[in-house]
This record gives C-alpha cells, sequence and structure tokens, in this order.
C-alpha cells in the first residue's frame, strides 16, 4: 500500500502508478503515547487486508500516518516502565499525543497545535477522503469530520482550527470516518462539532474488553452521530487486524468510498 508519513520525518512516499484505480486517501490518527510509525506498524495487516479486498474493485487505499506534535514525558505516561538498559539522563521515549487533559478544568490543552498538523498532514496530501483514528485519534477523527461539514463555526480564535482543516482540504467534507476505541470529548468549545449531529458516515469499533475507554465515554461520540454503524469486537483497547474484523471495514469502505461530496448548501 503507498504510504505518506507524518510531519515528524518519517520517510515520505508518493502514490505509485494506480493502474488506474481509484485512490482513496485515508488520514491515520495515532492514539495517546503513540507516533504515526508505530499506529502503520500495528496497522500493516490491516491495510494488507484491505488491499486485497478492495483492489479487484479498483479501490486502493492510500493511507496518511502523522506524529502528533505534543511530546509526552515518561512521567506522563500511565503505567510507564523505564528501559532495562540505562537510556541517559536526556532519554525521552518516542510517545506523543494530539492534545493534553488538564484535570482541574478538563480543558484539552495544546489542541491548536495537534489540529495544525492534521491540517499540515491533509495539506501536504493534496487533500483525503476519509480519516481513521484509535483512542485519542478516534475522537479526533470524530472532530475533524464535523469541522469539515458545511456546519457553523464559532466566531475568532475558537474556530481557527476548523477554518484552517478546511483550507487544508480546499473546502470538502471526508467521505467518510472510522473511529477505533474513540470517544465524545465533552469541552465546552467543541460543542459545534457535535451540534447539530455529524452527518458524515461514521465506522466504529469498540472492545468488550476494553479497560482503557469506557463504553460510556464511546457511546457519547456514537449518539452524536447521525448514522452510526458499530461493531463491537471481543477484543481489548486495540486495533482488531483480523481478516474477520476487517471485513466491515472493506464494506464500509466500498460502500461510501465512490460517493460523491455534498455539495455546500447555497
Amino acid at each position: 500500500m503507498s504510504t505518506t508519513a507524518g510531519p515528524k520525518g518519517a520517510n515520505q512516499q508518493k502514490p505509485k502508478n494506480n493502474g488506474g484505480k481509484k485512490e482513496v486517501k485515508i488520514l491515520m490518527l495515532h492514539g495517546y503515547t503513540q507516533s504515526g510509525p508505530l499506529f502503520r506498524a500495528k496497522t500493516r495487516a490491516l491495510e494488507k487486508l484491505l488491499v486485497k479486498v478492495l483492489t479487484p474493485i479498483a479501490l486502493l487505499p492510500v493511507p496518511i500516518y502523522p506524529t502528533a506534535p505534543n511530546r509526552l514525558k515518561a512521567e506522563d505516561i500511565p503505567g510507564y516502565q523505564p528501559p532495562v538498559e540505562p537510556q541517559g539522563e536526556d532519554y525521552q521515549p518516542d510517545t506523543w499525543a494530539w492534545w493534553r487533559r488538564d484535570e482541574a478544568s478538563g480543558a484539552y490543552r495544546y489542541l491548536d497545535e495537534g489540529m495544525a498538523t492534521v491540517a499540515d498532514a491533509i495539506r501536504e496530501a493534496g487533500g483525503v477522503d476519509a480519516v481513521c483514528g484509535f483512542s485519542q485519534g478516534g475522537a479526533l477523527a470524530g472532530l475533524v469530520a464535523a469541522a469539515l461539514e458545511d456546519r457553523p463555526l464559532p466566531e475568532g480564535q475558537e474556530g481557527d482550527w476548523a477554518r484552517g482543516l478546511r483550507e487544508a482540504n480546499n473546502g470538502k467534507p471526508v467521505k467518510f470516518a472510522v473511529s477505533y476505541s474513540g470517544f465524545f470529548a465533552p469541552v465546552e468549545s467543541l460543542a459545534f462539532c457535535y451540534e447539530p449531529k455529524i452527518k458524515t458516515p461514521t465506522l466504529h469499533y469498540l472492545g468488550s474488553l476494553d479497560t482503557v475507554v469506557e463504553e460510556s465515554r464511546s457511546q457519547g461520540l456514537i449518539d452524536r452521530c447521525e448514522n452510526p454503524v458499530v461493531v463491537i469486537h471481543p477484543g481489548g483497547h486495540h486495533v482488531p487486524v483480523s481478516k474477520e474484523w476487517a471485513m466491515p471495514l472493506a464494506g464500509f469502505m466500498k460502500q461510501h468510498a465512490h460517493e460523491e461530496e455534498p455539495k455546500p448548501e447555497a
């Protein structure tokens, strides 16, 4: 699968000759404490299955894996265990976040920086057709899909990041969004992303044994989507990559990838 890594220095690859297949550029948003390259490594089996299933119907998935800009220190990572071998005083794990939640106020710190990185990745790709994310990236996928829709944006600084996303994607909404263990972001400044409900077609994967993101938080995002499709897998907090769980995604992509973008209302 032709892959474009994110702005944090991973190798950049331009899509190869697609043999007449329709490229579907998918923005892949990693979870809290991950990176673009790590997320790609964890989803390579899923990529290969999608290519195998979608190529015969002339669809070519092109994933794009940016890395979030907010670096996490070792002490910021829940349950972090230091390496057995000494790494030196300046050692920092390769762990990143799209935002940092302020425990006292519940506000999302550094969200603007995270959204600016997303906009850069979209712009560098020449626009994207879809967005997919895991955990914090799954929550972010919902926000990105909503912001790219034709909905009113807050005036001033609160809506600047959304306007930046729209400019980067040439004013087009994405055709679909996929959230693995994603959740609703209960932040007042983000309320415009959920009201009205997200009308972009969404697919939500929930793990029945997920102990990291409570089901109620994921349900909060599902409830704020107009026509959500929900798949529950018998695992924990991860992206299931076996064929059994890849097929619902392949079918969802097949259904929506060929659809034309809705025209903005006059």
